[in-house]
Order: structure tokens, then sequence, then C-alpha cells
């Protein structure tokens, strides 16, 4: 065989293999969706100690909402139950609509199958999300929280007292507006939120700011102290209603 021939052949074919892993990681997800099954998913248990049939992956991305990694998606690390999934997206879309500057970042949720979800200590029966925090930078202009795998996919972000971190501040605003939409979203689909998980100092600020006021009146933030801070996302775990 020619060697010079083997010279221009390899760099095609390893560009063909770049572009084949490039396009498996922006649109394995949206494949992986439209395999699914179309069985109506069953939760089991707790968000603790539970199990899921049929998890529903959730979209990598939309008009103003994406997830925190398309490998974590890939991998299906972005699974719940269809309540909650039709929930999500719904709220995502009323936002928009409310607030059409407003982006977000979703994180994870659980797998397809439930159970155990290392290192979480939950999200094992698809009805917990978790959801980075929107924000702005100092200027006032929107952007979205980086996420990425030097800072764990965003879990190692970490916000100070005052809602900063950086040039970010915390959007309390649209916070509130999505968890309304949220809540709203999901009694259309039979879901109530049973509790939403945000660091305790950070509360007060979102209650305090104009969006928050009387937001603890309308849905139930936990009111111990979580296991991790719970600053760069707020942790929502819904529950079928009876």
């Amino acid at each position: 065989m020619d060697p010079t021939s083997l010279r221009f052949r390899w760099p095609w074919a390893a560009g063909l293999v770049v572009l084949a892993l490039v396009g498996l990681l922006r649109y394995g997800n949206t494949l992986a969706i439209a395999l699914e099954s179309p069985q109506p998913s069953r939760s089991i248990g707790t968000p603790a100690e539970g199990d899921l049939q049929h998890g529903k992956r959730l979209p990598s991305r939309g008009s103003n909402f994406r997830a925190y990694s398309d490998l974590g998606a890939l991998i299906g690390r972005n699974a719940v139950h269809h309540r909650v999934r039709d929930t999500v997206l719904e709220a995502y879309a009323q936002v928009a609509r409310e607030m059409p500057e407003a982006k977000f970042v979703y994180g994870e949720t659980g797998w397809p199958g439930g159970g155990s979800f290392k290192p979480h200590r939950t999200h094992e029966n698809g009805m917990a999300v978790d959801f980075f925090v929107p924000v702005r930078d100092l200027r006032g202009h929107v952007q979205r929280l980086p996420t990425h795998a030097f800072n764990r996919y965003g879990y190692d972000l970490e916000f100070n007292a005052d809602g900063r971190l950086h040039d970010f501040r915390i959007d309390y605003d649209a916070m509130a507006a999505h968890l309304r939409a949220l809540q709203q979203a999901g009694k259309r689909n039979g879901l109530d939120i049973r509790v939403v998980i945000f660091d305790k100092p950070l509360q007060q600020a979102l209650f305090a700011s104009r969006g928050g006021a009387g937001l603890q009146h309308q849905v139930p933030f936990s009111r111990g102290k979580p296991w991790v801070r719970h600053d760069e996302h707020y942790h929502v775990v819904f529950v079928e209603r009876g």
C-alpha cells in the first residue's frame, strides 16, 4: 500500500469520527427521546428511596432553556416522570411569554429507570428536578450560568450571601416567575410542588425581591438545613395529586 495514500486518508477518517461524536453529543438525546416508550411513567417510592418506570428525558434545549450538559443528557441523567416533563416544559413556555429575555439552565433529574443516582441522595423516582439559578451580570444583562466539567457541571459554583458569584448575580425575579409557572403547570398536570430546597439566607433575598413578594405563602420551601447548601440551584420535588 502506498504510504502517501494513508497520510491523506487518516485526516479524513479522523475528521469523520470527530464529526460523528459531535453529532451524537448534540443530537443523541433527541434521538433517545424519539425512541422512548409511549407508555406513561410510573413513580414508585420516594425521591430518596424509589424507582421509575418508563421515565421520559427532558429535551437538551429550547427557546429559553438548555440542559446543564449535553453529555449528561446523552447518557440519560435528565429523565423524569412524564407529568414532571410536561410540567417543566409548560413552565418554561409560560415564562417565555411573561419574561421573553429570561434564560434558564436545568440540572440533573434522574435515570430513565430511576433508582440510585450518585452523587445525589435523592432523584430516584422521577419526581425531583434541579434548576440552576437564573442570573444576570453586574450590568443587568441576562446571562446563563456556565456549567461544564471544570466546575462539576455547575454544582461546584457557590454564591455568596448577597447572591453574587464573580460577575453574576441571581435574578430573583426570573426565579420567582419560574417557580410560580412550575406550580401552575404542575396543577394542570396533576402535580403539586411538595418542597423547594434552596439556601435559607438566599430564600429571604428571593422573598424580598419584587417578583418574589408573597412567594413563601404560595410555594412550600424547605425550613431545615439541607445536606448541601443549594445556593447555585433550587431542588424542586413534585408529588402526584391524590
